[in-house]
């Protein structure tokens, strides 16, 4: 294994959160210094073409493109083709704009033509000007799936039906992924968190967005061979989320949602959980649980804020 390199950072994503994180991360960092490795349990197809949600955020956010009213989609985005689709009685119920239509087509050309999923992901990162390396978590195919808490013998659905079509309005009793028994690491990953300085486990849902990228195998025997090095962020802040349903989830499936909860989710592989000021009570709690406590504004409500957030987060493990 090659050493680590203090200034290098893998980080660990999933949605608009993470994007965040990343936007201020690299007001901190060279960018070249950066691997995103992302969450691709939400990726499904509709239409026929490959959708990446949150490679798709990622990328959007870190390009200057993403809605800044919606925290995923362009800016800028005309709705053409989906009103005319929805005219006509199709599907239209994911929210598709033109621009983000033909990145899906060529994505789907891409893996046609037998690209690999990390493959066209860093076509594409180049063709938005991005250096950082942005990486899914897989090549291989990884479902995250869904089983409604009511009735009870409720079917599992796809987490696009919970998360999109239904808003995450209902409750969860479960949640399973999908081919992630035999998924393999994307080239780079298991390389990028064996030789960063600071592996980073970015404010993102714990089940839906970290969960599949933690359980990819040799992913959390990684993280956990190095864990003095692996800090989190957590994504509970005053016992509930900022945007997503990771609280209630959290409250549903059976854990604390509470930054207490996402430590005793995270010891095992991370040392070190950055929470917000008004978590301050609960850091005892926290370090009770066997991690770190650092406590500091994490609500990433301007780039600004957000880099003041990835430098303390660094600092937590490097020193400052």
């Amino acid at each position: 294994m090659t050493a680590p390199r203090a200034e290098t950072v893998a980080v660990l994503a999933g949605g608009v959160g993470a994007a965040r994180f990343l936007n201020g991360l690299l007001r901190v960092r060279r960018p070249a210094d950066v691997a995103a490795i992302v969450n691709v349990g939400d990726d499904f197809t509709l239409h026929g073409l490959h959708i990446s949600p949150d490679l798709d955020t990622v990328t959007y956010t870190l390009a200057g493109q993403i809605n800044p009213e919606t925290g995923w989609g362009r800016a800028g985005e005309t709705w053409r083709v989906l009103t005319e689709l929805g005219r006509l009685g199709g599907q239209d119920w994911f929210m598709l704009g033109d621009l983000d239509l033909a990145l899906h087509l060529f994505r789907t050309q891409r893996r046609s033509e037998g690209a690999s999923l990390s493959q066209v992901t860093g076509e594409i990162s180049a063709s938005f000007g991005l250096e950082l390396r942005l990486l899914p978590i897989s090549d291989d195919p990884i479902q995250t799936r869904i089983t409604p808490a009511e009735p009870a013998d409720a079917p599992e659905i796809d987490f696009q039906d919970y998360f999109v079509a239904q808003r995450h309005g209902i409750a969860v009793r479960a949640v399973r992924f999908a081919g992630i028994e035999t998924a393999q690491p994307a080239p780079g990953v298991l390389d990028s968190l064996d030789t960063a300085g600071v592996v980073v486990v970015a404010p993102s849902n714990p089940f839906v967005s970290i969960g599949p990228v933690v359980e990819v195998p040799g992913v959390r025997a990684t993280l956990s061979r190095r864990r003095d090095s692996v800090v989190a962020v957590s994504p509970i802040v005053g016992g509930t989320s900022i945007k997503g349903p990771a609280g209630a989830m959290m409250r549903e499936l059976g854990h604390e949602p509470s930054v207490v909860g996402i430590a005793r989710l995270y010891a095992e592989f991370a040392s070190t959980l950055v929470i917000d000021d008004s978590d301050r009570d609960l850091a005892d709690a926290v370090a009770d649980a066997g991690m770190t406590p650092v406590v500091t504004d994490t609500i990433m409500s301007s780039p600004e804020r957000a880099a003041a957030l990835a430098r303390t987060t660094l600092d937590a493990v490097n020193g400052p």
